[in-house]
């Protein structure tokens, strides 16, 4: 591993934070960010955090505060085509993958690099969004964790029921006739915060946490990524369908979802947390996407709950995680 960029003026995160680059096992050059946990305790674990789609190491600078705050260190990652990992199509502005199982690579890598760099143990993932895509399928390939927590997880997304036919129908056939490069049609190639005023925005009811990511993205826009790809859009619509057909991992789960949740379908996350074995859902009234970066009342909320939520489960590992 070597050294790698982290822009602590944007990220706010715990003192001694550090990046790394490492490459995975199919050559592809990713990025991960490790925060130490900053109480006088021995270290509680380590929290492998898996960000959303068009996300970034520095986006979770405060949450890993408020996890370092609790003993818990945070290890987290620039995916595939994203951050300042290599980006995969000449436009970096557009989310592009191969397939949704090639983000099992760097997850490989991470788990790797966490042994290397023999961070505390237990560990326990923590994966929003389209990380709680890739986080499932890890979890069901037996990531070596001793419990997880979701937020809104993304299992499932939102579209019109006569939109999706034709989602799955164009997203198809763009692969077999060379656009699968090209934007998803609705989305645009800038990034959402910077295209969106925070009036009736779909991630958060703070707007301090808003202007915070905005900041990041005007201060360091090579981080910046737009819409997806027709590409991206068939893999994740082929990944989650395939998901939601096999039984959820007795693995001790908690996920929150936003009960004003406009992105990511929440009957896919109601129904898969109701087949959960030791899964509890806890919903956050009025919450939007990213419930990790709402308001300080729902932020100390969350983040109460997962440290206890963790810490509960910290004996439970079996020895087929064992490092």
């Amino acid at each position: 591993m070597d050294a790698a960029p982290l822009h602590h003026d944007v990220a706010d995160g715990p003192p001694r934070g550090q990046a790394f680059w490492l490459h995975t096992a199919d050559g592809v050059r990713i990025r991960l960010g490790h925060w130490p946990q900053s109480t006088q305790d021995e270290a509680r674990g380590t929290v492998l955090l898996f960000p959303g789609r068009t996300e970034y190491i520095e986006k979770y600078g405060r949450a890993a505060t408020d996890l370092a705050q609790r003993g818990f260190d945070t290890l987290t990652i620039d995916w595939r085509g994203q951050g300042l990992a290599d980006r995969l199509i000449a436009d970096r502005r557009v989310g592009h993958v191969g397939r949704f199982t090639d983000y099992q690579l760097d997850v490989a890598a991470m788990v790797e690099a966490a042994r290397a760099l023999d961070l505390p143990q237990p560990y326990y993932l923590l994966a929003h969004s389209m990380g709680g895509c890739i986080g499932l399928r890890a979890l069901m390939e037996d990531l070596p964790v001793a419990a997880c927590a979701f937020t809104g997880p993304m299992w499932g997304i939102q579209m019109a029921t006569t939109t999706r036919p034709a989602a799955w129908a164009l997203s198809w056939s763009s692969a077999r006739l060379g656009f699968g490069h090209h934007l998803a049609p609705g989305t645009t190639s800038q990034t959402y915060v910077l295209a969106e005023p925070f009036d009736d925005n779909l991630l958060t009811r703070d707007a301090k946490m808003y202007a915070y990511m905005q900041r990041q993205m005007t201060a360091y826009p090579d981080l910046c990524l737009g819409g997806p790809s027709l590409r991206w859009l068939n893999a994740a619509l082929v990944e989650m369908a395939h998901l939601a057909r096999r039984p959820a991992p007795d693995v001790p789960c908690l996920t929150y979802l936003g009960s004003h949740e406009r992105i990511v379908c929440p009957d896919r996350i109601i129904a898969k947390m109701n087949s959960w074995p030791a899964g509890r859902l806890e919903m956050i009234q009025g919450g939007e996407h990213e419930v990790m970066m709402d308001t300080p009342e729902t932020r100390a909320q969350v983040f109460d709950g997962l440290a206890a939520h963790f810490t509960s489960h910290r004996n439970t590992a079996t020895s087929r995680h064992s490092a």
